[in-house]
């Protein structure tokens, strides 16, 4: 029980993995986006009609996995281009955007989601693709835990620490965090401000959609009747946990996903009890909130321009 435990928080931590990876990416260029959740929402809802179609035409594996995560880019990418049009263009203010966003992805999963009716059988199927171990191993307790995920769960951690070593280790990465530290600096320094911020804002949208629809086509089996926006609230929490850090979130997520799944493997306790355990992750986290706002090290602090807008005009 224990070795399937640890296997069931590592694939449900990467949902979240996905989700603060893209939301790391668009802090660091100064924007709070609270609209993941229902990016993540467009993201399963674009992963699943590419991976049903894709499937129904009797594709080969590689190609349903493909165009399942293109397809939730590219759902996700348009939830972030259009957070980017309203509060970089038309600078509306982000709180605000992203909320929205968030009940209008939410509302489209809903909607789409009780238009496909007895189709929703055929996803049970297709999901066998993405379960599908990536490794064939005899089975023993490593490979179980670490070797039986579906390609999609390491493709997670290696967007991850791409994001981290870009961030750090290069010169774009550099330009797009003194964007989120002091626009009007870089921008006089010659770095295309506005650029940096859509490109961001929609890469970051688009691998947040692809824990949306890693969520619907792996974790629930192909089942439309679990909600999203609930984890994306989580990979929210996440980017705070790790500090900002995508490669710090990598472990942050196997300690979110283990908090989300023990419940479920707890015997002999309450309802009530169960859904306090699914407060711990939120409670951890302002936890870590109010110690970090203790220390004034700039390596724990968010970008210093986060949620604030830049305009040109008035530098």
């Amino acid at each position: 029980m224990i070795v399937t435990l640890i296997k069931q928080a590592i694939r449900f931590g990467i949902v979240f993995l996905y989700g603060s990876t893209g939301e790391i990416l668009i802090e660091k260029a100064g924007h709070l986006n609270l609209g993941i959740p229902g990016i993540m929402c467009l993201g399963g809802v674009g992963g699943c009609m590419g991976a049903y179609w894709t499937y129904q035409a009797g594709a080969p594996s590689f190609l349903v996995i493909l165009v399942a995560v293109l397809m939730a880019m590219l759902f996700g990418g348009l939830g972030g281009l259009l957070y980017g049009l309203f509060t970089i263009t038309m600078r509306c203010n982000q709180n605000v955007t992203g909320l929205s966003l968030t009940t209008f992805g939410a509302g489209v999963l809903g909607f789409w989601g009780t238009q496909m009716g007895d189709k929703e059988i055929y996803f049970a199927p297709t999901s066998t693709t993405f379960t599908k171990p990536l490794f064939s191993l005899p089975e023993n307790w490593f490979t179980t835990i670490f070797l039986s995920h579906g390609v999609l769960v390491y493709l997670g951690i290696v967007f991850a620490i791409i994001v981290s070593v870009v961030l750090k280790y290069t010169r774009t990465g550099l330009s797009l965090r003194a964007v989120g530290e002091n626009p009007a600096a870089a921008d006089a320094a010659g770095i295309p401000v506005i650029r940096y911020k859509y490109v961001s804002c929609v890469l970051g949208a688009a691998i947040s959609g692809v824990g949306g629809a890693f969520y619907l086509l792996d974790c629930t089996r192909g089942s439309l009747e679990y909600v999203i926006d609930a984890m994306g609230w989580l990979a929210v929490a996440l980017v705070i946990f790790s500090l900002w850090r995508s490669n710090l979130s990598i472990f942050g997520s196997f300690i979110f996903g283990f908090l989300y799944i023990l419940p479920r493997y707890i015997e002999g306790v309450g309802l009530a009890e169960k859904e306090i355990l699914k407060v711990i992750p939120y409670a951890v986290t302002a936890l870590i909130l109010i110690v970090i706002s203790f220390f004034n090290k700039k390596e724990t602090q968010p970008p210093a321009s986060l949620g604030l807008p830049y305009f040109r005009e008035d530098r």
